[in-house]
């Protein structure tokens, strides 16, 4: 049998952490339910306990582990590809005469910015450090930085400060980073504070549009949830069209969700 691809290798064990996540721990039932030999199995094992991502025991896997937030400075190199793509479909929301804009804090927030033309004249209220010392290269962009308490794994900022600033500016659009998403209970985070930001930014915003690669189409064991009740849009990579990551798409467009696929070599356009 061919090797696989890389991209078919991370969708198969990412769909591994989801059946354990659900109760289904022995290897050779995991080996039936994707189609697969009871020794690829063992292999994709061995490398998520690498990760961190399961805890093992003897004929199986005994549970996925809890969510780990990873550091800003590794996020920025992990996915790299399929940000640099989501952004560029992301691109098309970004007014360039004008405007008000939300932009989250994160490492596929801050690809985004890479797109935004140098003439550009708008106004970015953001929760990003990091996005806010890029942001001030662009001589015509009015860059204001929500106040509050860094997040130290993030670098975003949280609190009532936060919450208060970005509550008093009304968007075109609002860019959300997310560290899960799910079609019905909306973006995911590992504290209150870090929702209660993306939750005012939406409420605040004409258009969402939430940049997720595709890792993180699925519900985790991440602890805090804020449901997006405007219609929202969501920016994945073209890893979703994998047979493994297909079901993680189905449930968005189901609830109405507007998904765009981006690919890497190609951007789609706004109303294309």
């Amino acid at each position: 049998m061919a090797r696989s691809s890389q991209a078919e290798l991370e969708a198969r064990q990412t769909k591994v952490v989801r059946l354990l996540r659900r109760g289904t721990t022995d290897v050779s039932e995991l080996a039936q339910v994707l189609g697969v030999s009871q020794a690829t199995i063992r292999r994709d094992l061995v490398r998520l306990e690498k990760q961190g991502r399961i805890a093992r025991a003897h004929g199986g896997a005994n549970r996925a582990v809890g969510f780990t937030e990873i550091h800003l400075r590794d996020r920025l190199t992990h996915e790299l590809s399929a940000k640099h793509a989501i952004a560029d479909v992301a691109a098309a929301w970004l007014p360039t005469h004008g405007g008000t804009v939300f932009m989250d804090a994160g490492s596929t927030c801050a690809a985004l910015v890479a797109n935004l033309p140098r003439d550009a004249e708008l106004t970015v209220v953001t929760r990003g450090l990091e996005i806010a010392i890029l942001l001030a290269d662009w001589p015509h962009v009015r860059t204001i930085v929500a106040g509050g308490d860094v997040a130290p794994l993030s670098h975003g900022l949280v609190g009532t400060l936060a919450t208060d600033a970005i509550r008093q500016f009304r968007y075109d659009v609002a860019f959300l980073g997310v560290d899960a998403v799910d079609a019905y209970d909306g973006v995911g985070e590992p504290t209150l504070e870090e929702v209660a930001t993306k939750r005012v930014a939406a409420t605040r915003a004409s258009e969402v549009v939430v940049l997720a690669d595709h890792t993180k189409l699925h519900r985790s064991s991440v602890a805090a949830w804020a449901r997006l009740e405007t219609p929202w849009t969501l920016i994945t990579d073209a890893r979703v069209l994998s047979p493994a990551c297909e079901a993680d798409v189905e449930p968005f467009r189901s609830a109405g969700v507007r998904v765009l696929i981006a690919e890497q070599e190609e951007t789609e356009r706004r109303g294309a």
